[in-house]
């Protein structure tokens, strides 16, 4: 890949990552029940900082994904780097999807009987298939990778 391109892709991750962020600091004051807190009883909320933890490793997977652009603009896509930095975007994505279903049961489960959890829930699966797309896909480049880079030791041991 060319330079221009792999920069385009790292910018576009990188407005993915501030388009996420200016989400999770908009989103807590358009919510119903903030509309009679203060702004530090909004952001103190139980429910707003467990979305804010979860939120970490979709940032580290974000991180990753612009870490394993880099090595593949600088050639070393078949290197130990580049597969370690696809394991731990697999595991991000994991643990993601964990987080948004343990999310999703706590609101189905505990949900006030006014509120209707239809929207958050439809939104729940649809974030966490996305996030076990990205780890079967991870998954899936990561051994392929891995295989390369063990056929290639093999033909440099064999010449």
């Amino acid at each position: 890949m060319n330079r221009i391109s792999i920069l385009f892709l790292q910018a576009v991750i990188v407005l993915i990552g501030l388009v996420a962020l200016a989400m999770l600091l908009w989103f807590p004051l358009t919510e119903g029940r903030a509309a009679n807190l203060d702004l530090f009883s909004i952001y103190a909320d139980p429910f707003i900082l467990y979305g804010y933890a979860a939120s970490i490793a979709f940032f580290v997977a974000l991180y990753k994904s612009i870490q394993l652009l880099g090595y593949i603009g600088q050639n070393k896509v078949f290197s130990t780097n580049s597969v370690k930095t696809l394991r731990s975007i697999r595991y991000c994505a994991i643990v993601l999807s964990i987080l948004i279903v343990l999310a999703g049961l706590y609101i189905k489960l505990f949900h006030s009987k006014e509120d209707d959890p239809a929207g958050f829930l439809a939104i729940c699966i649809v974030t966490t298939f996305a996030s076990i797309v990205v780890a079967t896909a991870a998954t899936i480049f990561e051994k392929l990778l891995q295989n390369a880079i063990d056929m290639k030791s093999e033909n440099d041991l064999t010449i």
